[in-house]
């Protein structure tokens, strides 16, 4: 009787005596996927995992397809144009994870105490008009990309910790980050949430003040990572070997850019590596600065901060954006890391 052999038993008996697909890889042909991301160095580790080959070494043959909100990437995954995503928990994805489309996989970007995260700004008009904290922000507008989206959930939270409504903000759904980030400057927004390597350099250059950060507001698990829930149910050896590859990248990041113990030289070579996926527009002298400004801590072996993402399923319940009954198992698959 002829033995069958399946790439997963295969990739068994690799693993078994130290060796990976990679090490046959001209006889192993590589899983292809897409990964969505955005042009963020919080995305880094995904990046750093490309270039370094620790997808290689998985059996994964990666290609980025780039985003610039989170809902459409979270449609892609569900549409079947992406198989991973990594951003934030917005209503869409949990609408989507309600129809049996998608599942949150494990956590990627957690604000930390002590490291830069994503700040609260007031544009300069804003700011010499009175808005010089977040206590102030009520009777304000603050430019969001959805309803229903991360930079409006971080708003919910900045509001209850400050004691008056968030519909005391009003929210300017503009669609993408970059609309965002034009209509402060101009003025027709009063204010704006965002990640380090964007906020500082806005700072500085005079378009807008920082007035607070989230990680003074929520223990917030800001991006998570995502795919089909056919994928999650039906290639879970896949999902792994993804999280595997991932993680490699994101414990160099973390040791490199926000631990710093791999010294100055290792940071420049990380920098220039990263800018092959960030500001790359900008030569990298100009680049660079931004990108480091943006070095926020990526979760180890991509834990979940699954007592936050419930906080999040809670709110987006509360907000009449998803079904009350929404259990988080149907949000989230927790066979695949480690949860908190």
């Amino acid at each position: 009787m002829k033995q069958l052999f399946t790439r997963r038993a295969i990739l068994a008996g690799l693993a078994a005596i130290g060796l990976t697909a990679a090490t046959f890889a001209p006889a192993l042909a590589a899983d292809k996927i897409t990964v969505g991301a955005l042009r963020f160095t919080s995305h880094s580790g995904g990046f750093v995992a490309f270039e370094k080959g620790y997808f290689t070494e998985q059996g994964l043959e990666v290609e980025f397809k780039f985003f610039q909100a989170a809902q459409p990437m979270a449609v892609a995954i569900a549409s079947g144009d992406v198989d991973f995503g990594v951003t934030s928990i917005t209503a869409g994805l949990v609408n989507l994870a309600d129809k049996g489309a998608v599942k949150v996989i494990g956590g990627v970007l957690q604000e930390e105490k002590g490291i830069d995260g994503s700040a609260i700004l007031a544009g300069t008009a804003a700011y010499e008009a009175g808005l010089t904290s977040p206590a102030k922000l009520a009777g304000h507008s603050l430019g969001i990309t959805q309803t229903g989206s991360s930079f409006h959930y971080m708003a919910s939270q900045v509001a209850a910790k400050e004691g008056f409504a968030a519909s005391e903000i009003s929210m300017k759904p503009l669609q993408k980050v970059g609309a965002i980030i034009g209509a402060l400057k101009s003025g027709q927004v009063d204010a704006m949430i965002i990640v380090p390597h964007i906020a500082k350099p806005l700072s500085k250059g005079g378009a807008a003040k920082i007035i607070g950060w989230i990680n003074d507001y929520d223990d917030y698990q800001v991006t998570t990572a995502f795919t089909s829930a056919k994928n999650a149910a039906e290639r879970p050896e896949l999902v792994k070997r993804f999280v595997a590859a991932y993680a490699k990248g994101a414990e160099d990041f973390n040791a490199v850019m926000v631990d710093k113990t791999k010294g100055n030289a290792a940071i420049e070579e990380m920098t220039k590596l990263i800018h092959k996926y960030v500001y790359t527009s900008r030569p990298y002298e100009k680049a660079a600065p931004s990108i480091k400004n943006g070095a926020m801590r990526l979760q180890p072996n991509l834990k979940l901060n699954l007592t936050n993402v419930k906080k999040q399923l809670a709110w987006f319940q509360a907000e009449g954006l998803v079904g009350k009954d929404i259990a988080i198992d149907v949000l989230v698959d927790t066979q695949f890391v480690e949860t908190y």
